[in-house]
């Protein structure tokens, strides 16, 4: 039989087993005691946090670069055209001012034209997408006021580059848009005096064109005009026609019409020739002439009585003058 010392020594020996099973397994219950927690929480809001940043940043970093980009494209008194910075502008000039009948027809130098001769009544430009092409002489006037008018051929334009253009003048001032069949490029851009052919819808320089020309004071003869006009229905307005002017039609330079003096006024607005000249030398080139002051004026009902000619010494009070009116 074993001695009660041997049987001792074989009971410490498992004691001391147990214990040192008990230490690498972390005292009670298993745990380590010093052992560190992961902080998910924290680490998830984080990340949270910084994709937010980081969508916020690419949305507004292009708009921010977009704007910038467009800043060299806005008029001001020191650029007054800055459409010269974009490629492909052609620029003419026009006489303002000069209306035909809704019955006439104007043999214009462009297709689409960006200016000359025009109906009396404008198309509604009130950022107004027309469905069905539009009589050009209404478009031109519409020009006069500051508006952009965009025409595509629906031949060479898509639906996409259709949507895509009509996000460019819907529900936007002094814009419209319309097809223009027979075309010979797939889209054109028109401001007064001012015109621009392109291939694509996404063409940068379509934004460009806008924010240069639209509502440009320096750039179109009628400062001030409205483009709303509830005489011109946009459901149903009067129709394009294809077919080329006949010998009867409006010449360019406006021959046998008269200039109306209150569409004059704006940056892009030449006189006609024979016009207005320079005062107080008087204004010619209208029915019965106005002869130059201050000796009068001649051809008015009653005529305008002569300015006496200025004298020496305190300036005698002037009446009040009535405001003017269209």
């Amino acid at each position: 039989m074993p001695s009660s010392t041997s049987a001792k020594s074989a009971k410490a020996i498992k004691a001391a087993g147990k214990s040192a099973t008990a230490t690498r397994k972390g005292g009670k219950g298993g745990k380590l005691p010093n052992q560190r927690q992961i902080p998910w929480m924290t680490i998830g809001a984080i990340a949270v946090v910084v994709a937010l940043i980081g969508g916020i940043a690419w949305v507004l970093v292009p708009k921010i670069q977009d704007k910038r980009e467009l800043d060299k494209f806005t008029p001001s008194a020191q650029q007054k055209d800055p459409s010269d910075k974009i490629s492909g502008v052609v620029k003419k000039e026009y006489p303002a001012g000069l209306h035909v009948a809704s019955t006439q027809r104007v043999a214009y130098d462009q297709a689409p034209p960006f200016g000359g001769p025009h109906d009396g009544s404008w198309a509604a430009c009130t950022g107004v997408v027309y469905s069905k092409a539009i009589r050009t002489e209404n478009a031109v006037h519409s020009l006069e006021h500051g508006a952009i008018w965009i025409a595509y051929n629906p031949d060479k334009v898509d639906q996409s580059g259709i949507d895509l253009l009509k996000s460019k003048v819907e529900g936007k001032p002094y814009s419209l848009m319309s097809p223009y069949p027979g075309l010979d490029s797939p889209i054109a851009l028109q401001s007064w005096g001012h015109q621009l052919k392109l291939d694509k819808a996404d063409d940068k320089r379509v934004t460009e064109f806008i924010t240069a020309l639209r509502l440009n004071q320096y750039a179109y003869p009628e400062v001030g005009a409205d483009c709303a006009n509830p005489t011109f229905s946009s459901d149903n307005p009067p129709p394009f026609d294809a077919s080329a002017p006949g010998p009867d039609a409006v010449p360019m330079d406006g021959k046998g019409l008269t200039q109306d003096p209150s569409e004059l006024g704006g940056g892009g607005a030449p006189s006609m020739p024979g016009g207005i000249s320079g005062l107080p030398g008087g204004i010619s080139g209208l029915p019965g002439g106005l002869s130059g002051l201050p000796d009068g004026t001649s051809g008015l009902p009653g005529g305008i009585p002569a300015i006496p000619p200025a004298t020496e010494g305190p300036a005698a009070e002037q009446p009040e003058q009535p405001a003017p009116t269209q």
